[in-house]
Parts: structure tokens; sequence; C-alpha cells
């Protein structure tokens, strides 16, 4: 399996576990909400960078 299939994965288990435990939609927005803080927290030219790699360059 890859990392990026084990990543997508624990996803997965870890928004499984969170909706009996929190309901539906604050388990979906902290789903949705952490990778756009992690984004948000990037340098302009980070950014910039991330926008322009293809997705196979992203390791």
């Amino acid at each position: 399996m890859s990392k990026r299939a084990m990543i997508a994965a624990g996803g997965v288990v870890v928004g499984l576990i969170l909706i009996p435990l929190i309901g539906f939609l604050p388990a979906l927005l902290v789903l949705i909400g952490v990778p756009v803080v992690a984004y948000l927290m990037l340098d302009p030219s980070q950014r910039r960078r991330l926008r322009h790699i293809s997705r196979k360059e992203l390791r």
C-alpha cells in the first residue's frame, strides 16, 4: 500500500470514529478544516510552489 493510500485510509478511519462521537457536521468540519488550516499556514512562496507542482511530483 502506498503512503498516500495509507494516509487516505487513516483519514477515513478518523472520520468514521468522529461521526458517532461529535456528530456528522462537526466531524465534516474537522476533516475539511484541518487541510485548509494547514494550507493557510504555508508561506505565499510555498503556496505558489504547491499550486504549480503536479500531483505526481508531490512526495
